[in-house]
């Protein structure tokens, strides 16, 4: 519920200001749009199942889940990846050069993302790698257990963990760490901080959204990442149900976080919010102390 209210609301909002939108913001919305995405189409079925007490709908349904699951969660990561390049770029480069990076370039970044994490997704279908239920039976993933079965499983594992974990995630640390010395360094010269300029304060403010929009994927997938690897060298008999199931639902919280780091960091998009409050028809009088007919406060939906 929260992932799907708070991602419409940020699509909203972009569709409202879309003639307003700068070329990096294009990316927030691919973010947001992958984060819908994956509360859409996966978790009712997992809800569904945990209700059940056992997987619904057999080897075809665990499947989808595990491609759905894969697409926008490679998608996610590459748009993040993406981010951090791109505020890197702009951060580095004068301000000529920074409004080189129009919307049709990121629009066309956005575009290889999408064909990047489809292709992903595909290659278990078409007999690289494999999709399995997870430990607990009620979600499907990778099968990292075949890490050790098979060659092919070896193989697939090995370098999607490269090609869409590791080096996504170091590029998004050099990123950032970079950053972070340039606008040191830039402090650094500036003694006073009442002459430090405007758009250099919201600079940094819009880098600290990024980084923590970052660490929060990050963060939140570290613990899943860690039990699948486990099972890589370990059976995953070694390991109680609740041990994988808790690091999995924890990964799955990633796609709420955003729009809570955009409403408090962008007095753009609160306002915006609190616009589509009103549109909603949500509306709150406040009377005075000495009216004896109305009453304090009344709440009117007309939407």
């Amino acid at each position: 519920i929260l992932t799907i209210l708070g991602n419409s609301a940020v699509l909203a909002t972009a569709v409202k200001r879309s003639s307003l939108l700068k070329s990096p913001e294009l990316l927030t919305v691919n973010l947001a749009v992958a984060d819908i995405g994956m509360a859409l189409s996966m978790y009712p079925l997992a809800i569904a199942s945990a209700w059940n007490h056992a997987w619904l709908g057999g080897d075809a349904s665990c499947v989808y889940y595990a491609l759905m699951g894969f697409l926008f969660g490679v998608c996610s990561m590459m748009t993040l990846c993406a981010m951090a390049v791109i505020r890197f770029l702009v951060t580095n480069a004068s301000k000529s050069n920074s409004n080189k990076i129009t919307k049709s370039t990121v629009c066309i970044l956005i575009a290889f993302i999408w064909l990047y994490s489809l292709l992903w997704a595909i290659l278990p279908l078409v007999g690289w790698g494999y999709y399995g239920p997870e430990p607990f039976g009620i979600s499907c993933t990778i099968a990292w257990s075949k890490f050790h079965n098979s060659s092919n499983g070896f193989s697939f594992i090995l370098s999607m963990f490269l090609l869409c974990t590791v080096l996504p995630a170091l590029t998004i640390i050099a990123c950032y760490l970079g950053i972070a010395w340039k606008v040191h360094k830039a402090y650094q010269e500036i003694q006073n901080i009442d002459r430090i300029p405007n758009a250099a304060k919201l600079e940094k403010k819009l880098t600290l959204m990024a980084v923590l929009i970052s660490v929060g994927f990050l963060s939140s997938w570290t613990p899943y990442a860690a039990t699948s690897f486990w099972s890589i060298f370990n059976s995953s008999d070694s390991l109680q149900p609740v041990v994988t199931l808790l690091p999995c639902l924890f990964a799955k919280s990633s796609t709420a976080y955003n729009p809570f780091i955009y409403y408090v960091f962008s007095k753009t998009f609160r306002c915006e919010i609190k616009k589509l409050q009103c549109c909603c028809g949500w509306r709150v009088h406040y009377f005075s102390s000495d009216s004896s007919v109305e009453p304090p406060v009344s709440m009117m939906w007309s939407g």
